[in-house]
């Protein structure tokens, strides 16, 4: 395989990974990628002296950086939110994002009679993620469901969710229930597994 091929190559891959990157449903996923995409993109537009393409990606770079930097900083503009499990935006959110619970939590409507605490997510006042469980007297709060929505479903939702549950008299997570789907999340966030139910001590 000779140079010139090798370069056209190249061009190809950047051109895939910055059309792939639309597809992420995570905006972390998506700025990553389209930032690989687009430093391919930029060499092999000097190389072959586009120059106003590589403007384009050099920008496009810069442009991901900045938000991405923004994205994982550790003051990242999330809010818990404390609501009502009665409370007619938690109905609403419910409703939304129904297919996409179930998925996770197949009987994620019958758990909410079952819940005495909800906190929702929120980033930049958009709802991101929720909460909701059973709170315990010895600060245990058995989880009902833990979902976030898919543009936020790169862990840092979580991350800012778990570190501020203390505040709310809450030191252990417990989640009893049977979803395969939401394991991997949980063994990902901490989570072990005691006697079949997945744990997380906050203290810890």
């Amino acid at each position: 395989m000779n140079t010139s091929m090798i370069i056209e190559l190249a061009g190809y891959l950047g051109s895939v990974l910055v059309v792939v990157s639309m597809l992420m449903s995570s905006v972390v996923k998506l700025r990553i990628i389209n930032t690989a995409g687009s430093i391919i993109s930029a060499t092999y537009a000097l190389i072959i002296q586009s120059y106003p393409l590589a403007l384009m990606n050099i920008c496009l770079i810069i442009i991901n950086i900045y938000n991405l930097a923004r994205l994982l900083r550790s003051n990242e503009p999330y809010d818990l939110v404390d609501v009502k499990t009665d409370d007619i935006f938690l109905t609403y959110f419910l409703d939304y994002y129904q297919q996409d619970i179930q998925n996770f939590f197949p009987a994620a409507r019958s758990l909410l009679s079952s819940a005495d605490t909800a906190y929702m997510i929120c980033c930049s006042a958009a709802p991101a993620g929720l909460l909701l469980g059973k709170k315990q007297k010895d600060g245990t709060m058995d989880i009902l469901i833990d979902y976030t929505t898919p543009m936020y479903r790169d862990c840092s939702a979580g991350s800012f969710l778990y570190s501020k549950l203390q505040s709310k008299g809450i030191n252990s997570l417990v989640y009893s229930g049977n979803s395969e789907k939401h394991i991997p999340y949980l063994q990902k966030m901490g989570f072990i597994n005691e006697n079949g139910a997945y744990v997380k001590h906050l203290s810890a």
